[in-house]
């Protein structure tokens, strides 16, 4: 990789990750239009853990009370920040049941022009009708059947062009959360996951050794980093003033650009 697809797909891997319009999608896309080999999966896994290092930085002072609440829970004290905690492990669940299941096939047959054009419209339309749902429940308002509910709809985000904060966006609105509150949970349900799939990312890699571009990973590191943290400041702050219409807008045009562009 040269550093100009170094810096491009940083950027687009930081933008992409937490918004909801799929950066699995944007980083197949991208190496197709730009004529690029594919990034490789040490790449993937060095842009992974800089989206993930900014999203434990952003909500580190949450994060550390939901662990230290979640543990205290198995000695039986019990309060809203340990039962937000397991939570967002019932929600991490079914996904990561299906991508230990389905995630090599889905990998084979799924990574196509016309399924991330299919899944990044019908999404889109989804995600804009889940918002008429959306109400004024919060993170601690959320119970058992909400947290399994966005979980198993968390798993579709295994299919390219679904987009993972997309989905459980689109899952928390559907549930009567705001629009604030279901974008936080997206949040803070990237953490186990992401951190799940990079460690597993990470196995396979140690199993292909290949020399090692230092300076291309460190450079891709920060500015995956750099790039998610603005993205999950700004996000947060504006989602209830911008609501859910620039992305669903420009996903379909995405998609239907992907379907005029393809080569029948």
């Amino acid at each position: 990789m040269d550093i100009i697809q170094t810096i491009v797909l940083s950027l687009v891997q930081g933008i992409t990750e937490f918004l909801p319009i799929s950066s699995s999608a944007h980083l197949i896309l991208v190496p197709i239009f730009g004529g690029w080999q594919d990034q490789g999966l040490a790449f993937d896994v060095t842009v992974h853990c800089g989206t993930l290092v900014a999203v434990c930085h952003y909500f580190r002072k949450q994060l550390t009370t939901l662990t230290i609440s979640g543990l205290q829970s198995l000695l039986g004290q019990h309060n809203s920040d340990s039962r937000l905690a397991w939570f967002i492990i019932i929600s991490t669940i079914p996904a990561g049941l299906f991508g230990v299941l389905f995630d090599d096939w889905i990998e084979q047959n799924l990574r196509s022009t016309i399924v991330i054009a299919t899944t990044t419209i019908i999404f889109a339309l989804l995600l804009a009708y889940a918002d008429r749902f959306r109400g004024n429940k919060d993170l601690y308002q959320l119970n058992s059947h909400h947290a399994l509910f966005i979980g198993l709809m968390q798993a579709l985000a295994l299919i390219p062009g679904t987009s993972r904060s997309g989905i459980t966006l689109t899952a928390a609105l559907l549930i009567g959360m705001t629009r604030q509150a279901a974008t936080k949970y997206c949040f803070l349900l990237a953490v186990p996951l992401i951190l799940a799939a990079s460690l597993l990312k990470t196995a396979e890699l140690i199993q292909q050794p290949n020399p090692v571009d230092w300076f291309s990973f460190l450079l891709a590191f920060v500015l995956s980093a750099i790039t998610a943290w603005l993205v999950i400041h700004l996000l947060l702050s504006f989602i209830e003033k911008i609501g859910v219409l620039p992305f669903v807008i420009y996903r379909l045009l995405l998609g239907i650009v992907l379907i005029l562009l393809m080569d029948y």
